[in-house]
This record gives structure tokens, C-alpha cells and sequence, in this order.
């Protein structure tokens, strides 16, 4: 996360509203010799208090939280971008990188198999909404025995946030005019992900 405060003053409602826009996320946690990730859809719940997940059976973090919770860290991307200091109209800057980011901190577990299809359902519900007007597909839609059989692969999660951190890197440190300047133009270009909210995301900071 970039240390400069101007960066990381963003309350933790938007923070946790951005997560769970976004859904997807790395989720990292120690392992012998080093760091284990995962790359996952999640859904916030209990008021972002919590995230529910499922892992595939054989992950080494899945491995890890079988016989108990562990410190963990779920990162969520946004919006990036490459800043071009021409862009700005003021003299004398440098190139630079703006980006989104939110870090979930806290300790994840292992849920009891019985809990998995609901997890899997309220998480599908979740993306699915997002989906309107198209009919919300839903897991009974699958043959039982397929379903059980694609199940015992997965194991479902519960990750308990303990504290949030974001970083909002969108010029705010530069004139208004400036930042409103480059924003007008990195919607422009295709050097990150997204620019064309994070340009949006620029001009309201």
C-alpha cells in the first residue's frame, strides 16, 4: 500500500463497498518458504464484517486452515493506470501509476462441509443479481449427482475482517486542474485496466 496519507483517507464503508463490487481478489496468507496465494470470488457479509468463499480441496491455503484459522490477507484490485506527466500541464512532474486498491486483513477458516451450498448459492446470487433482467440461474438447476460430485472438490470459507486498508492513488496530491487534466486523457489509453473508471474515479477525488 503507498504510505503517503493523502492516498489513504477513505472511509472504510467505501472501502468495503468497493470490495464487494469488485468480488474478486488474492487472497495470501504465510507458508513455508513462501507466501501462498489464491486467486477467488468472494461475497461480503454480517455488514463486511465477514467474506464467504469456497477453495478447491487441494489448495496448499486450504491445506493450511484444516485444523484451525490462520492470519490471512484478501487484496482487491481496481482501476489502474500509467499517468504520463505531459499530461498535467504544469511543469517539472514525473511519470507515475494510479491505482485502486483494498486490503481485507484477518483470519480465515475452514467451514463445515454442510455449509458449502449455501455459500456457493448466496455467492452466485450475489453476481448473478448483477445480471438483471437475465433470470437468476440457480444451483438446482444442476443434475444432484453432478452437483455433489463438482462439491466434494471445494471446501467453503469464512474469512473474518479484522481490519481494512486502502489506497486511492489518483493524483489528489496535484492542483485540481492538473489532475483533472490527466484524467481527461488516460481514459484515452490502454496502458493498465480500466482506465476509463479510473478516470472517473480521478476527477471526483
Amino acid at each position: 500500500m503507498h504510505p503517503n496519507p493523502i492516498f489513504r483517507n477513505e472511509d472504510v464503508a467505501r472501502s468495503l463497498a468497493f470490495a464487494e463490487t469488485t468480488g474478486f481478489g488474492h487472497l495470501v496468507m504465510n507458508g513455508d518458504g513462501a507466501p501462498l496465494a489464491a486467486h477467488i470470488p468472494f461475497h461480503l457479509t454480517n455488514n463486511g464484517k465477514t467474506a464467504e468463499l469456497h477453495l478447491v480441496r487441494s489448495n496448499p491455503i486450504a491445506r493450511t486452515i484444516k485444523d484451525g484459522a490462520a492470519p490471512a490477507k484478501l487484496m482487491i484490485t481496481g482501476p489502474h493506470g500509467y499517468i504520463s506527466p505531459d499530461w498535467y500541464g504544469i511543469e517539472d512532474q514525473v511519470p507515475t501509476w494510479n491505482y485502486v486498491a483494498v486490503h481485507l486483513i484477518g483470519q480465515l477458516e475452514m467451514l463445515p462441509e454442510q455449509r458449502l451450498r449455501d455459500i456457493i448459492d448466496r455467492l452466485s446470487d450475489a453476481f448473478e443479481a448483477k445480471l438483471a433482467p437475465k433470470p437468476v440461474w440457480k444451483s438446482t438447476k444442476m443434475t444432484p449427482e453432478v452437483m455433489d460430485k463438482m462439491m466434494r472438490q471445494i471446501v467453503p470459507c469464512q474469512f473474518h475482517i479484522e481490519e481494512v486498508q486502502s489506497t486511492w492513488k489518483l493524483n489528489q496530491n496535484k492542483p485540481d486542474s492538473a489532475r483533472v487534466n490527466a484524467a481527461n486523457q488516460v481514459e484515452n489509453y490502454d496502458i493498465g485496466s480500466d482506465t476509463k473508471r479510473l478516470a472517473t474515479y480521478m476527477r471526483e477525488a
